[in-house]
């Protein structure tokens, strides 16, 4: 029996082609605002539970719009909604990225492309300045989250495991820092034995395959399957939104197996950016350079499937124990953490793309440009990209 109302029953295929929608043109912050207006606007979920689902995937690792977007599927047709929406979300970006990356390898020993992707690299540095700045501002609050941030700067800068520094801020989060408690609504409906009894269902068929495909990855014995493991780690460890998860990223793909080169990874990010829909679909960047369409496919899938899984569990126990102060603060700290280590990325990326008075002045034009004119990232690119390639034909580096 459901309390506030009956749910509206929506067909898989209506789910689908929402969800194909948002992912095909939803770029950056407006994601959220996107599936805000798709899950509401359409009667789907109330307010209350948006908000609920909003506070909820925050909790536990993974990308939060995708997980948001999986929460939705869920509350409406369960873990087949789930996947529908999930996939739909992914499949336009998942698309565009393996074409791009596709150019991008093909063309990259041309002696123009380099100089050109310098430009894009420099763009990255400045956005991803902003963005360290804004998440300080809302996540380096306190004295203790202060600490954690400075700790994971001196960390990784020392070249200590990216995970590691991650599970310790969450572990000091949660025996230093106390936010407030935040009051939340509650659950629309009461679902029978019956109806619980086949979502776990579901929800181990999920799990089973997730293991399963790691499985997978591990017998390879190979560098793809120790590309996939890494991302399925990564998955399962990393909070915040795709822009927080970069450091580890860079942590095992650059720095520790060296799969790609810095640039290229700057390079990854900036497609990452301009394409719609997550902004992790930077994976099969990643996997596509180690082992074309079956290697960005694993990636992809190990960089989302963790998190996804957590969301169906998350969901059906977890959501009454949000505002628990331990949680919350373990939350807090890991975000804290996450500002330094994303400062160390900024450090590293401008060593190798700031080299020129002009990489430097399109830096900070575009630091300028998404901070104080709040220009959206893929107008900066466009526009800082075709800024560059002119200074290029103007002799100009």
């Amino acid at each position: 029996m459901e309390l506030s109302g009956a749910r509206p029953r929506v067909s898989l295929v209506t789910i689908a082609l929402a969800y194909l929608r948002v992912g095909a043109t939803a770029f950056g912050f407006a994601i959220l605002q996107q599936l805000k207006a798709v899950a509401l606007g359409r009667g789907w979920l109330t307010e209350e539970e948006f908000n609920e689902g909003l506070a909820l995937v925050q909790l536990y690792p993974g990308p939060i719009m995708v997980d948001l977007t999986a929460y939705v599927g869920y509350k409406l047709r369960g873990v087949l909604g789930a996947v529908v929406a999930t996939t739909c979300f992914i499949l336009p970006s998942f698309i565009l990225m393996l074409a791009l990356s596709a150019l991008y390898f093909a063309l990259g020993n041309l002696p123009w492309v380099h100089p050109l992707f310098l430009g894009l690299e420099a763009l990255v540095v400045g956005i991803l300045a902003q963005i360290t700045l804004d998440l300080g501002a809302r996540n380096v609050q306190s004295r203790a989250q202060a600490v954690i941030a400075l700790a994971a700067f001196a960390a990784l800068l020392f070249k200590i495991n990216a995970i590691l520094i991650v599970l310790g801020a969450l572990a000091l989060g949660a025996l230093f820092i106390r936010p407030e408690a935040k009051g939340g609504s509650k659950p629309r409906e009461t679902k029978s034995t019956s109806t619980t009894r086949r979502q776990w269902a579901g929800i181990g068929i999920v799990v089973a395959v997730v293991f399963a495909v790691a499985g997978f990855a591990w017998s390879l014995q190979s560098e793809i399957g120790a590309m996939g493991l890494v991302f399925f780690k990564i998955g399962a460890v990393a909070f915040g939104n795709g822009t927080t998860i970069i450091p580890l990223i860079q942590a095992d793909v650059v720095d520790a197996q060296h799969w790609l080169s810095l640039n290229q990874f700057a390079d990854g990010i900036a497609l990452g950016q301009i394409t719609p829909g997550p902004f992790l679909i930077t994976a099969a960047f990643v996997g596509y350079k180690m082992g074309g369409v079956f290697g960005a496919t694993l990636a992809t899938f190990a960089m989302f499937s963790p998190s996804f899984a957590m969301t169906l569990i998350f969901t059906e126990i977890f959501a009454r124990l949000r505002n628990l102060k331990p949680i919350r603060g373990a939350l807090a700290g890991v975000l804290a953490s996450f500002v330094g280590l994303l400062a160390v990325v900024i450090l590293q990326l401008g060593g190798v793309a700031l080299t020129t008075p002009a990489a430097l002045a399109l830096a900070a034009a575009a630091f300028v440009a998404v901070r104080w004119f709040k220009l959206d990232v893929v107008w900066v690119f466009v526009g800082g990209i075709a800024l560059w390639a002119a200074l290029l034909g103007l002799g100009i580096r």
